[in-house]
């Protein structure tokens, strides 16, 4: 089994920032692609950002500029860093991580975490 756990979203006013964390624990033999997703209301879940374990990346054209993807392989986290935040990025945030255990190799969701950006 593989656990997600994400952490630092919240309230923010617009122009704000606020740093995601996402952190995968349990029978990890690998992990490939980690990434972002966001799901506002109403609205089908897209992706934000993703990151490959060489640190190649990839933003949806929009975002790209106001946020940055990082990881750090060696505590298996990946980070989102989201500056000049506004109102319509309000969405709950998800963390996905492609990860391999010894014997079966899966797409992996964290629980989310809401980032509401309003005055």
């Amino acid at each position: 089994q593989v656990q997600l756990v994400e952490s630092g979203g919240g309230l923010v006013q617009p122009g704000g920032s606020l740093r995601l964390s996402c952190a995968a624990s349990g029978s990890i033999f690998s992990i490939y692609a980690m990434g972002w997703y966001r799901q506002a209301p109403g609205k089908q879940r897209e992706l934000v950002a993703s990151i490959t374990s060489g640190g190649s990346t990839k933003y949806a054209g929009s975002l790209k500029g106001r946020f940055t993807i990082s990881r750090d392989n060696a505590k298996n986290t990946v980070y989102l860093q989201m500056n000049s935040l506004k109102p319509e990025d309000t969405a709950v945030y998800y963390c996905h991580a492609d990860v391999s255990s010894r014997s079966y190799r899966g797409d992996y969701w964290g629980q989310g975490t809401q980032v509401t950006v309003s005055s």
